[in-house]
Parts: structure tokens; C-alpha cells; sequence
């Protein structure tokens, strides 16, 4: 098999680092081919808190993921996430010279390369500039002015910053295990990739990722991408809730919570325990699980609310007929649905990243829990022709030339930093 017909995603998560390899079909569908997972242990909601324990971690995946594929990983495409990931609206007008010649891709790139200029804040800096509709002299709701004629363009752009500081982490610590980012790609736009069909993005739907320590949103109406957020809250919150709450320990409590807890206490009867071992020498301890899920449907209530919030704040909220996709780690919890439903009011399903999957032997990978590293392999193909993928410069891609030249600049940080 060609090594440049494959692809990487590389998730880095709060709990988890999974390093998943895939290749398209021929009939256009993600085979995985292997995968690799490693606890995170140098994490701290989606940021990079310790470089040599995350190296660690990463290196434990990728071996992993290299036997179960029989491949070697050398370039892989890196999710970013955390609350700093911030979002805005911005508008860019550009003025052509002659009504003869058509609009090309050269006058839609020039417009994107004008949004990567914008000034931000110190240690800010722009990670995806995405068109939303275009505007044709006064001619509105364009989504592809390629080939029209017309002397004034203009867009609304979708711009996603980030701190400069936590992006150059990502980046040394896949450059200190040994591997080439080909991407730093925006997780929720990964997740939702692998787990939302078109026609839910036509209609417009709300995209959850809950994982360990922040919570991502994406929102698209009419096949655009029109709100991101992330929240700094997901399922490590409910554990520490759990551990306070009946007084354990946290190893203790993850397992509590996922073996028994439930988001909807009124689901679990009165008389209904369970016995958790104590520490050396001392009693076990009874645990009510209407109190366990009493614990966890407050802290995932506060979670759901933040959600509506931002739902509410980017002005969709009576466009949405999809209604909310959960996906993440986080949507495994039982009766999470329901939950989700009766705090919003809006329709509410669980989303598996089998849209664009081809069956695959890893049982694993139909979980939520994967669904940013499926994306991220979907992601890989959606941007670099695979033929050309190890080879790839940032300067060739000109539809992702700001993206790269974001990644240009952390590159030339390392490479000076090493000198």
C-alpha cells in the first residue's frame, strides 16, 4: 500500500490521545485501517498543561496505531480545541477591474487571504477563515460566484482564532514524538464532518461535542457553518462532581459514572445501591444511584444550559429542524437525550461517526468517543490531494494558503527556537 494514500488523525484530547490511520475507498468512504489510544495525562481541558507527558502519550498512540496498521505514521492532521478557541463575524469587499474577465478561484482566494490580515489581539491568531455567502453586485445569498461576472465581490466570512501560545505546544510536542503537522484543523468542525450528513447541515442543526474538558459547538444552517463556541465544562466536571459528592475516589467515580450514572435521576429507583470498596483496612462503602444520577443530572443540566445559551446567542435557534446531534465521550452517559430534549425543547439524537465510514473490523470506532479523530481523517482528505500528501508544501494549497501560513508561522518559531 502507498503511504500516500493513507491518512492520519491525530485527537488530543483532555482523557484520551487517539491516533486513528485511514484511506478512501472507491466509492468515496473512510476505511479505518488502525488505531491507536493512550490515557492524556498532560492535558488540561483541551490545552497543553505538560509537554513531556503529552510527547509520552502520543508516542504510546501512534505505536499503537502503526502495528494495528502495519504502517509507518510519519505526517498527521492535529485537532485544536480549548477555551480560547474564539469565533467572529467579518465582511470583505473586493473591487475587480474588468466585467469581462469571470470571477475565478484566484479573486475568492485573495478575498480569504485579505481576512487572514486582520489585527487581533497580542497572542491571537487566525486558524480558519470560512466563506459563508457570497455578493455579486448587490446580487445576494451567492454560495459559489465562481465563474459569474461582476465588478464587486464581497462575503461574509466565519473566522475562528486562537492563542498563538497553546497552537505552538500542539506543535512541539508532535514535533518531539517525531512526526510533521500537516494541519491544525478546529475540532468541532472535525467532529461534525464524521457524524452530520448534508441534509442536516442544509436544514440546520446544532453539533455537541462534549468531551473531557470543554465542550464544543458548531452550528450550520443552510449547509453553512454560521456559530462555533467552546465550553469550558464536559465529563471531567461530572466526575470531580461525583468524587465530591460521595466522598471517593476519582478513579473510583469515572467508573461509577459510567457503569451506573444516569442524567435523569427519576429513571433509578429509591432502594437501588451500589457497594464501592474502601481504601485498605476500612469499610466498603453503599452509594444510592438515584443520588449518583441526583449528582449528575445538575452538573450535566449547568453543561446543557451554557449549550442553549450560545444555541440562542447566534440567532438559529427557530432555524434548526435538525435540532442538536451530542456526540463525544461525554454523549455515552444514559438518558443523556432525554435530557438534552427536555432542557432545550429542541429534537435531540446521538451522533456516530458511521456517515462516512466504510465497515470497519474496530468495533471501537462506531463510538462517539472517536468522532474528532474520524473527522480529522475525513478532514485530511477534504484539503490535500492524497497523491500529493507527504510532499505537500503550505504555499501549494492556495483555498488553504491562510491556514497554512498560520502553521508556516509556528513552523518558523520551531525551527528558529532549535537554532
Amino acid at each position: 500500500m502507498e503511504s500516500s494514500d493513507i491518512v492520519v488523525g491525530l485527537d488530543i484530547g483532555t482523557t484520551k490521545i487517539a491516533c486513528l490511520v485511514g484511506r478512501k475507498t472507491e466509492h468515496g468512504k473512510i476505511e479505518i485501517l488502525g488505531m491507536g489510544k493512550s490515557d492524556s495525562v498532560g492535558v488540561t481541558r483541551g490545552v497543553v498543561s505538560n509537554i513531556e507527558k503529552t510527547v509520552a502519550s502520543i508516542e504510546s498512540a501512534i505505536e499503537q496505531a502503526e502495528k494495528t496498521a502495519n504502517v509507518e505514521i510519519n505526517v498527521v492532521n492535529v485537532g485544536i480545541a480549548g477555551q480560547h478557541i474564539k469565533s467572529l463575524q467579518h465582511r470583505g469587499i473586493r473591487t475587480r477591474n474588468s466585467l469581462e474577465d469571470e470571477i475565478g478561484q484566484r479573486d475568492v482566494d485573495a478575498l480569504i487571504d485579505d481576512m487572514y490580515k486582520l489585527v487581533m489581539l497580542p497572542g491571537e491568531e487566525i486558524i480558519h477563515v470560512l466563506p459563508q455567502e457570497f455578493t455579486v453586485d448587490n446580487e445576494q445569498g451567492i454560495k459559489d460566484p465562481i465563474g459569474m461576472s461582476g465588478i464587486r465581490l464581497e462575503a461574509n466570512f466565519h473566522i475562528i482564532t486562537g492563542q498563538i501560545a497553546a497552537a505552538k505546544n500542539i506543535f512541539k510536542c508532535v514535533s518531539k514524538a517525531g512526526l510533521k503537522v500537516e494541519q491544525l484543523i478546529l475540532e468541532p468542525l472535525a467532529s461534525s464532518e464524521a457524524v452530520l450528513s448534508a441534509e442536516e447541515k442544509e436544514a440546520g442543526v446544532a453539533l455537541v461535542d462534549i468531551g473531557g474538558g470543554t465542550t464544543d459547538i458548531a452550528i450550520f444552517q443552510d449547509g453553512i457553518i454560521r456559530h462555533t463556541a467552546v465550553i469550558p465544562f464536559g465529563g471531567n466536571a461530572i466526575t470531580d462532581d461525583v468524587k465530591n459528592g460521595c466522598t471517593i475516589m476519582k478513579s473510583q467515580a469515572e467508573l461509577l459514572k459510567l457503569k451506573f450514572g444516569s442524567a435523569v435521576k427519576s429513571e433509578n429507583k429509591d432502594n437501588e445501591v451500589v457497594c464501592i470498596p474502601g481504601l485498605r483496612g476500612r469499610e466498603p462503602k453503599e452509594i444510592s444511584l438515584k443520588n449518583l444520577s441526583s449528582i449528575i443530572e445538575a452538573r450535566m443540566s449547568e453543561i446543557i444550559e451554557h449549550i442553549y445559551y450560545e444555541i440562542r446567542n447566534s440567532g438559529f435557534e427557530k432555524q434548526l429542524i435538525g435540532g442538536i446531534v451530542v456526540t463525544g465521550g461525554g454523549s455515552k452517559l444514559r438518558h443523556i437525550q432525554q435530557l438534552f430534549e427536555y432542557v432545550t425543547g429542541m429534537d435531540t439524537r446521538i451522533g456516530y461517526p458511521n456517515e462516512h465510514l466504510a465497515n470497519t473490523d474496530l468495533e471501537d470506532m462506531l463510538s462517539p468517543t472517536f468522532a474528532t479523530g474520524v473527522g480529522l481523517v475525513i478532514k485530511g482528505y477534504e484539503h490535500t490531494p492524497p497523491a500529493e500528501l507527504i510532499d505537500t508544501k503550505p504555499e501549494k494549497d492556495k483555498a488553504n494558503k491562510g491556514a497554512a501560513s498560520f502553521l508556516h508561522k509556528i513552523r518558523e518559531w520551531f525551527e528558529n527556537e532549535e537554532e
